[in-house]
């Protein structure tokens, strides 16, 4: 697997605070890694810092190019795709007209709206891998919630993002829209690498290929789910403490 994204030493402060505090971590092609940690982690600060909404120090580099200081767009253009915990669609526009808008960058303002004879092809296969191709005329405000996650999710596949990173994705979803999202990170992480910020354990467990938990803004662990899962540093702060995890195994 070769690695799509190199931060090292990242910090974000804010008026003095240190949310984000020497971070290093190295996205992958081929894999689902999740970012974990209590709340006020510093997981969506990490998140704002690579795709450029937050000032930091230290180093972000994809594909051989210093990120840091780059604007917004920019990074967006070099294939960081980002979603947000509230799914960012266009509610008043079709399934097929919110992939249309985001593949179409190169177009003139005036085409974007226009209804269009025939999509371009990418467009009709990202709405068949994101399982919405029976939906591609249905606004996207009267989607369910799982399904407009999944159409933010395209909408950053037609852009051609080639590192996807996803903030609680699986919030508010069902049970079976939840094993639905995995299948999916899974698919489209083939080659592109996905990072998740996720608090869901169960999740995580199902569908990690590696996982890095964050705490009080630093790195506390990072490895496999086993690995991660039987750190007694990661028990006592995020998922118990390791005498608790004992007494429940007994239990």
């Amino acid at each position: 697997m070769s690695i799509a994204l190199s931060c090292k030493n990242i910090e974000v402060s804010f008026d003095g605070f240190k949310a984000v505090a020497g971070v290093d971590l190295d996205l992958s092609r081929g894999e689902v890694h999740f970012l974990i940690g209590p709340n006020g982690a510093g997981k969506t600060t990490l998140v704002d810092a690579i795709t450029g909404l937050a000032a930091y120090t230290g180093s972000v580099v994809k594909d051989g190019e210093e990120l840091r200081g780059r604007k917004v767009h920019h990074i967006a253009r070099r294939g960081i795709g980002r979603t947000f915990q509230t799914a960012t669609v266009f509610e008043n526009l079709t399934v097929a007209q919110n992939l249309d808008i985001a593949a179409g960058a190169g177009r003139s303002p005036w085409t974007l709206l226009r209804r269009r004879r025939h999509l371009p092809q990418n467009v009709v296969d990202t709405m068949e891998r994101i399982g919405l191709a029976d939906r591609a005329d249905t606004p996207a405000g009267v989607l369910a919630h799982g399904q407009k996650q999944w159409l933010e999710i395209g909408m950053l596949l037609v852009g051609d993002a080639d590192v996807l990173l996803l903030d609680e994705p699986i919030a508010g979803m069902g049970h079976d829209e939840r094993e639905t999202t995995g299948r999916l990170l899974h698919d489209i992480a083939v080659d592109r690498a996905v990072a998740v910020v996720e608090h869901d354990m169960d999740f995580m467990r199902a569908f990690a290929s590696r996982v890095t938990v964050l705490h009080a803004g630093a790195v506390l662990a990072t490895g496999s789910v086993d690995e991660v899962s039987g750190d007694p540093r990661v028990q006592e702060v995020y998922l118990g403490t390791a005498k608790e995890s004992a007494d429940a195994a007994t239990a």
